[in-house]
């Protein structure tokens, strides 16, 4: 073999190299793990990341860079991929572009090295997705399918939020409708070739990508229509979005949730201990009672979705129904992360005023007897602004006290479209008031809280640090107040 032979086969056997930009998003993380398990190179970069997705990122066990720069794609990576929070100005955006990098975004790289060879169960809509998508991956794999994964958030059941899986095996993935990248203004499930689509909820939001509700139906659409024939669309029949799009589909269409008509269909029978008894009935075949690991309506229709998904691929009743109870739920979804002084501190990623309402509704229905009360920021690109100005005042039902933080950058909104929070506390009554910071929420909490109080965080973001000023502030032995 002459030297320019030997050259040429050394560079054949290199492993692929990927640096991806942004990698502290959630599915960028699941991302990495992927690249990872497919023998990549991987090297990433983003600003200062928060828990969970920062202990995610730290288990990767791959270099990243703690801040964006030019010189962090000085290694020569193969391809770039370029989260959907950067853009233009973003110095390492700026160098791919100067030096005819190849880049890609993350959906992209997955429909070519990952979905063509298998069978892509993408789970979408408003609400539910990765609670949805985590109990389905759990499901198929504890009943023995083998399922390679994506989920946007850290799976209890799994070490990381992301499984490769073998070729020909379903792969469940999260199908946000969000945009996928600064050059792509499709919805990131757009390229994830579906066999199987499961829409759990058409409302609303994202009013920084789309102008309208029908802009959103139209990328909906666009997506069924990539569903092969031989495929299934499954959507929720309590759901007047999802129903709408079952004359769009081109493929079998099977329904599911709590309204009679549904296909897959549940009816509640009792709760206690966290677990719900149900009975299911399938395309009107009695399948018994199950025992569903979750409180709350929104997450029964997750595990009637998650059914279904199995239903179609062939799964029997009864592995299904020994499985369910099992699933361990989803980090930031009804968290319990603290408990002190007879208070116990729950953390969810509700940020859409429906998510809002229905996440209150099982903290009510989980703990009954406690007095509840919520803390929420205002931090979504939709929720800062004044949209869901009237129905985010009806969230809050059920609530005895209601803690309203400050609207994240604030200053980058005109007035007249920002969220008018004095109005909205106003709205929610006089167990409402605003918080200043972190800090003062926890202060709060210490002087005023007491024995039997569940507390109900909601944020899509850290909230200043929440979580660990309340570790930190609210401990056994300091005397809470008594009334």
């Amino acid at each position: 073999m002459t030297p320019s032979e030997s050259k040429s086969s050394n560079e054949n056997l290199r492993m692929p190299s990927l640096h991806i930009s942004g990698i502290g998003g959630t599915l960028m993380v699941a991302g990495a793990r992927l690249a990872l398990e497919a023998g990549w190179e991987v090297r990433g970069s983003d600003n200062p990341l928060y828990p969970p997705v920062s202990d995610m990122v730290q288990r990767l066990g791959v270099p990243v860079a703690q801040a964006y720069d030019a010189a962090n794609l000085d290694w020569g990576p193969d391809t770039v991929l370029i989260g959907n929070a950067l853009s233009r100005g973003n110095p390492e955006v700026e160098a791919a572009l100067e030096r005819r990098m190849r880049y890609q975004s993350l959906p992209e790289w997955l429909k070519e090295h990952v979905l063509r060879t298998r069978r892509p169960v993408a789970i979408c809509g408003t609400h539910g997705k990765t609670t949805t998508t985590a109990l389905t991956a759990f499901l198929l794999d504890a009943c023995g399918l083998s399922p390679g994964f994506l989920i946007g958030g850290q799976p209890a059941d799994f070490e990381h939020s992301a499984r490769l899986g073998e070729d020909g095996a379903p792969f469940v993935i999260e199908g946000d409708e969000y945009d996928t990248a600064f050059f792509d203004k499709r919805a990131k499930f757009f390229h994830y070739l579906p066999e199987i689509a499961v829409v759990t909820s058409l409302e609303f939001d994202h009013g920084d990508i789309y102008p309208d509700l029908a802009a959103i139906e139209q990328a909906f659409k666009w997506m069924l229509r990539q569903v092969p024939a031989s495929g299934s669309v499954i959507l929720c029949a309590d759901e007047p979005g999802a129903m709408a799009l079952k004359e769009h589909a081109y493929s079998q269409v099977l329904t599911y949730g709590l309204n009679d008509g549904a296909d897959v269909h549940a009816e509640r029978l009792s709760q206690a201990d966290g677990f719900e008894r149900v009975r299911v009935t399938v395309r009107g075949e009695d399948w018994g009672e199950f025992r569903m690991p979750m409180a709350g309506r929104h997450n029964l229709r997750n595990a009637l979705a998650a059914i279904a998904v199995a239903h179609v691929l062939g799964i029997e009743r009864d592995a299904i129904r020994d499985a369910l109870p099992r699933f361990r739920g989803v980090k930031r979804r009804l968290e319990v992360f603290h408990e002190a002084r007879g208070m116990i501190f729950v953390d969810d990623f509700a940020h859409h005023p429906t998510a809002i309402r229905e996440t209150v509704q099982a903290a009510r229905e989980r703990w009954p007897e406690r007095r509840l009360l919520v803390a929420f920021e205002p931090r979504s690109n939709t929720t800062v602004t004044n949209r869901f100005q009237d129905d985010l005042a009806k969230a809050f039902n059920g609530a005895e006290g209601v803690y309203i933080g400050p609207v994240h950058r604030a200053d980058s909104l005109p007035e007249d479209e920002r969220l008018d929070v004095a109005r909205l506390i106003a709205e929610i009554g006089p167990h409402a008031r605003t918080v200043a910071s972190a800090d003062e929420l926890a202060a709060i909490w210490n002087a005023e809280g007491r024995d039997g109080d569940l507390v109900l965080i909601c944020s899509n973001g850290a909230f200043g640090g929440i979580h660990q000023r309340v570790r930190e502030t609210i401990v056994d032995g300091a005397g809470a107040a008594t009334e």
